[in-house]
């Protein structure tokens, strides 16, 4: 950052710099613009040469990780630019924590290009040079809490697959009660043939309960069709009956009618009084 004294700006920066193979970390304060040019105008995850700041860093290669200005502000990675800007964030973005669930939150954060506006800068060593570095290659600060996960255990110590990873657990000692106790980290997704045998049991249990439901479902399907066959087959008888009935219900109903009875038959008359009749007439 720019610092006015007697009416001329000064640079200032810290650097602080890192080397993740032996956990150790220096801090060094730089007023010199000359070796800061180096940095600016570069963006985090950049590597930069480290012959800029002298002697000592070279061969030197430094990653940029993060800083932050001279208010403390951070640095926010993807954000294209080297002023401050104010970005809605929500759960899972950098620079912010959600404290209620579904929140957001306007806040300011740096853009991710150095500047002369940044005051701390975060360094980490990719590669080493000749010359060793006071307080950083000398000295190898031990892990107080190693790795839990099985496969991160297996990837510090470069063990292959497979291999079994609890005599690798990093012991923590401590005095208790004027005692010195060992503290052991218990392994996170550590496979031992009890879990194996309980994801056997699970999956057991899960072929019963879908062998169950495929049984209850063609029971169920098998009773639905038994159903629909006697509803199918008394519907069916129902209008068989109503439609016998209709057939025999027109012959009883119709009136019974008396035959007309046919008329006596008349006597005839005799030829000879028929023939004196007709004469007469």
């Amino acid at each position: 950052y720019q610092r006015r004294v007697h009416g001329a700006f000064l640079l200032r920066m810290k650097l602080n710099i890192a080397l993740p193979r032996t956990g150790s970390q220096k801090k060094i304060d730089e007023e010199d613009e000359r070796k800061l040019r180096a940095f600016f105008d570069k963006r985090i995850s950049e590597e930069v040469e480290g012959d800029s700041l002298g002697e000592e860093f070279r061969g030197y290669v430094f990653k940029i990780m993060g800083g932050n200005d001279m208010q403390g502000f951070p640095m926010k990675q993807g954000v294209i630019t080297a002023d401050r800007v104010r970005l809605l964030l929500n759960k899972g973005s950098t620079c912010y924590r959600q404290k209620r669930t579904g929140t957001r939150r306007k806040k300011s954060v740096r853009g991710c290009i150095v500047s002369p506006q940044i005051s701390v800068l975060n360094l980490a060593i990719v590669k080493e040079g000749p010359a060793p570095l006071e307080g950083l290659t000398d000295r190898s600060l031990p892990l107080r809490l190693g790795p839990k996960r099985a496969n991160h255990i297996r990837k510090l110590f470069a063990l292959p697959k497979g291999t079994d990873v609890r005599p690798h657990v990093i012991p923590r000692k401590f005095e208790k009660k004027g005692k010195t106790q060992t503290k052991r980290t218990r392994i996170q997704r550590l496979i031992t043939p009890e879990r194996l045998q309980h994801k056997r049991h699970r999956f057991c249990l899960k072929r019963k309960a879908i062998k169950t439901a495929k049984e209850a479902r063609a029971n169920w399907v098998k009773l639905t069709e038994e159903r629909h066959k006697s509803e199918r087959a008394s519907e069916h008888h129902k209008r068989r009956t109503e439609s016998l009935k209709e057939d025999k219900a027109p012959a009883a109903a119709k009136p019974a009618v008396a035959k007309a009875k046919a008329p006596a038959p008349v006597a005839k008359a005799p030829a000879k009084v028929a023939k004196a009749a007709s004469k007469k007439a």
